[in-house]
């Protein structure tokens, strides 16, 4: 299974560096100068489309609170365009299991049934971890194959047991309500 450890947002300046949002604990490591990596085009909505392709890291930089990488392959503003939406990738086997009891891998948390704290109602499947501008929400897809948002915060999401295969939520009124309107 592919982890993602970032993504390419857009091109910065005229010579082909590219921004990255950073989805990896070891940016440094991960990013470093040298460091060889695996992209693959992101489709709309996420998803992992085409072959993986390898760039090398030639520089990597702070600025601005942004990662900035040069790559050996990409030679002007064009290039860097072209990359847009690319996902760069590590095998889950190259994963560091965190020493944190509270942080986890998108990959470790999808699939686990969620459920009502308390109650233990099932409500759905986690379908998938997605990071926003705004912070992570787990799409849940109900039994009727609905997906519901559920803001991925320890209020609402305070039970993560990945050995029992469940997720415990407390939702606000009304985040469960397909009729709801805010």
């Amino acid at each position: 299974m592919e982890l993602v450890i970032g993504r390419v947002v857009k091109s910065h300046g005229i010579r082909g560096e590219v921004v990255v949002e950073v989805r990896t604990d070891s940016p440094e490591l991960r990013f470093a100068d040298g460091a060889v990596l695996r992209g693959r085009r992101s489709a709309r909505g996420g998803g992992l489309t085409g072959p993986v392709e390898t760039y090398t890291v030639t520089t990597s930089r702070e600025h601005s609170g942004r990662l900035l990488l040069t790559l050996a392959e990409v030679a002007d503003r064009t290039a860097a365009d072209e990359l847009r939406g690319t996902l760069f990738v590590i095998d889950s086997s190259e994963a560091t299991p965190s020493a944190d009891p509270d942080e986890f891998y998108d990959h470790e948390l999808e699939g686990l049934e969620v459920r009502l704290i308390g109650s233990g109602e099932v409500v759905g499947t986690l379908a998938e971890v997605l990071h926003s501008t705004g912070g992570e929400l787990l799409s849940v897809t109900d039994p009727s194959g609905r997906e519901i948002l559920v803001p991925f915060v320890s209020a609402i999401v305070p039970v993560i047991d990945v050995a029992g295969g469940f997720v415990e939520i407390d939702p606000p009124g009304g985040l469960l309500d397909p009729d709801f309107e805010a």
